[in-house]
């Protein structure tokens, strides 16, 4: 395994116990500094005697139920301090699937992530997590970011079960050739996360605080998997900043459809969430009120009214053409016969739009809930706020420097909780150089 803090090594440098991230920021290294540094990580092969500040490889046991899309062990990670109970969840993002192509990884960015399940050397090899760089969450000295959780213990929570990590079913696609055999595919999402739950409770101290997050897929796996978490865990607080996963206002049988519904009504079936072990089904059966059962985008206020102590933060880009792609290219047929990239664009912002401001509205009224919506940035279709870094994510006519401000905001719960809208069209850079080109093709796989 890479030891990711190589600093520790030296009894005159120690992570402090944050509490406010003003306080953290005089010990932060200059940006030659945490690049030198990352680079040294990466050329490292040694590992630490004591469990700390390297990843570990945890898989769940098959009792549990807790597996990949093909079958195979599911695995989390693991990065351990000394220092303090504090803990941040990350699940990782990527593609979504209902049908075989996609399920085994075709599509790109839209197909299932890790169709071959995740290996034990994942998080030190050339994947998605990109040894921990992916985003400033999980690198205890990133290059870009130097952020509070990076002294706490880290978990990433990998993608490989096309459900946003919400499912719990074995679906069987067939192939376009009716030929050639169809593909039992293991939806189990939801059941990866109870298993993390469980764990984390029965294996890692009671967090003073506990930060549930993700990006794309994992946006929407932290919302679906916050409760379980709370709940098993029993942190003594708990926040959530859900990045680009947002579950839509689509209500079954509503007086209009929104753009969204298809695609819920279709990954119901296809993901077993209304099944008598689904996610939806078990939700309802613990809280009777959590939300509308014919509404998925509920979940996103109802968590809000049963865990009224906690803080709970959405951010997305109001020109995310990636996660728009994938609500509703397969089912508008306008879109997906798009003569052009432009065309298409067009056409998805013109759904996505009208779908992210009656989102954010729906959430205007709870005072723990909040959330922050650049227009754009120039960094894979504007999907993602938290991933390689946070260049890119102000919101300028409400002086927001970036998401990070609200992460601060959500973590602290000082202050009223930010509920931030840029109003103006603007187009914001991301980041450049080698190593942030080198993370991105990670990521993309390009």
């Amino acid at each position: 395994m890479v030891a990711m803090n190589p600093m520790e090594r030296d009894n005159a440098m120690s992570f402090p116990t944050v509490h406010d991230h003003a306080a953290f920021r005089p010990s932060r290294p200059s940006p030659v500094a945490r690049q030198l540094a990352v680079l040294a990580l990466l050329l490292s092969g040694s590992a630490m005697a004591q469990s700390y500040y390297k990843w570990e490889a945890v898989e769940m046991p098959a009792s549990s139920g807790a597996s990949c899309g093909n079958g195979s062990p599911y695995r989390i990670f693991v990065n351990r301090t000394p220092k303090t109970t504090k803990t941040v969840v990350m699940f990782e993002g990527g593609g979504a699937c209902w049908a075989k192509g996609p399920c085994q990884g075709e599509g790109g960015l839209l197909g299932a992530s890790n169709p071959n399940g995740v290996p034990a050397n994942y998080m030190t090899g050339a994947s998605m997590a990109a040894f921990g760089l992916i985003t400033p969450f999980t690198s205890r000295l990133h290059p870009f970011n130097s952020i509070q959780t990076q002294s706490w213990n880290i978990i990433y929570v990998p993608y490989c079960t096309g459900d946003v990590h919400t499912g719990n079913k074995v679906a069987v696609y067939p192939d376009k050739d009716p030929t050639q055999p169809a593909l039992a595919y293991h939806h189990k999402g939801s059941l990866n996360g109870e298993a993390l739950a469980k764990w984390m409770a029965a294996n890692m101290p009671r967090p003073e605080h506990l930060l549930v997050t993700g990006f794309s897929a994992g946006g929407a796996g932290a919302t679906g998997n916050y409760s379980i978490l709370r709940d098993t865990v029993k942190p003594q607080l708990q926040s959530m900043l859900a990045d680009s996963g947002p579950l839509m206002q689509a209500r079954r049988n509503g007086t209009v459809a929104a753009a969204s519904l298809p695609l819920h009504n279709r990954i119901r079936e296809a993901w077993g969430l209304d099944g008598p072990e689904g996610m939806v089904t078990k939700l309802i059966a613990k809280y009777p009120t959590l939300g509308d059962v014919d509404n998925l985008g509920s979940l996103s206020t109802a968590l809000a009214q049963v865990y009224k102590s906690d803080r709970m933060g959405y951010a997305v880009f109001q020109a995310d053409k990636i996660y728009s792609a994938f609500s509703y290219t397969d089912f508008y047929p306008e879109i997906s016969a798009a003569a052009t990239t432009a065309e298409k664009n067009k056409l998805l912002l013109a759904k996505w739009q009208p779908e992210v401001k009656a989102w954010t509205e729906a959430m205007k009224p709870y005072a723990n809930v909040g959330f922050y919506v650049p227009y754009e940035r120039n960094l894979i279709g504007s999907h993602c706020l938290t991933i390689v870094g946070f260049g890119g994510t102000a919101i300028k006519d409400a002086n927001l420097k970036s998401v990070e401000t609200f992460l601060d905001n959500i973590i602290s719960r000082s202050g009223t909780v930010i509920k931030a809208y840029e109003k103006a069209p603007i187009t914001q850079t991301s980041g450049s150089g080698a190593l942030w080109d080198s993370i991105v093709k990670l990521f993309t796989g390009a």
